[in-house]
C-alpha cells in the first residue's frame, strides 16, 4: 500500500524570476498611474479658452531694445557723468604736463569713455533685439519694433567702436 499526503510541490521560485515578476508589476502599476494623470481630450470645461499667449513680454522687450539702441546713438546721462570724470581726472593729471599730455588725458580719455558706455548700451539693444527675433510666433509689430531695435543696436556698436578706435575723428595734435 502507497501512503498519499495531502502535500503539493510548488515550483521552486529563483530570486531572478521574483526580481522579474516584481518589475513586471512595477510597471504595470506605473503604466495605471501614467492613464490616470493623462488629461481627457473629450471633456472640455465650458467658458474656458485655450492658453495664448499676449505677447505684452516680448512687445516690452522690443520696445526697451529700441529704446537702449536710441540712447546708444543720442548718448545717456551715465556717458555724460562718467565723461565728466574722465575729464576731471584728466585735468588733474596733466598739470604741468606737456600739451599731448594734456590732450591726451583731457579730451582722449573721456572721448574713449563715452564710446564705451555707448557702446554698452548697442551692445545691450542688440541682445535684447535679438532675443526678441529667435522667438517664434511673436506679433508682427514685436518683430518690427525688435529689428528696429538690432538695427539701431548695430548701427549704435558700429559707431561707438569707430569712436573708440578713432576711426572717425583723430585726436587733435598740440601745434
Amino acid at each position: 500500500m502507497t501512503a498519499k499526503t495531502d502535500e503539493t510541490t510548488e515550483p521552486v521560485k529563483t530570486a531572478e524570476a521574483v526580481d522579474d515578476v516584481d518589475a513586471l508589476d512595477a510597471v504595470d502599476e506605473l503604466d495605471a498611474v501614467d492613464e490616470l494623470d493623462e488629461p481627457d481630450d473629450s471633456v472640455e470645461v465650458a467658458g474656458e479658452a485655450p492658453a495664448v499667449s499676449s505677447g505684452v513680454g516680448a512687445g516690452a522687450a522690443a520696445v526697451v531694445s529700441a529704446a537702449l539702441g536710441l540712447a546708444a546713438l543720442s548718448g545717456t546721462w551715465v556717458g555724460r557723468v562718467a565723461t565728466e570724470r574722465e575729464t576731471l581726472i584728466g585735468q588733474i593729471k596733466a598739470q604741468g604736463g606737456t600739451a599731448a599730455q594734456q590732450i591726451s588725458e583731457i579730451y582722449a580719455d573721456a572721448w574713449h569713455t563715452t564710446a564705451l558706455v555707448n557702446g554698452v548700451f548697442a551692445l545691450l539693444a542688440l541682445i535684447t533685439a535679438v532675443v526678441v527675433l529667435t522667438r517664434p510666433q511673436r506679433p508682427v509689430w514685436v518683430r518690427a519694433v525688435a529689428l528696429a531695435g538690432a538695427v539701431l543696436g548695430a548701427i549704435g556698436l558700429f559707431l561707438s567702436a569707430g569712436m573708440y578706435l578713432d576711426l572717425f575723428l583723430s585726436l587733435p595734435t598740440a601745434p
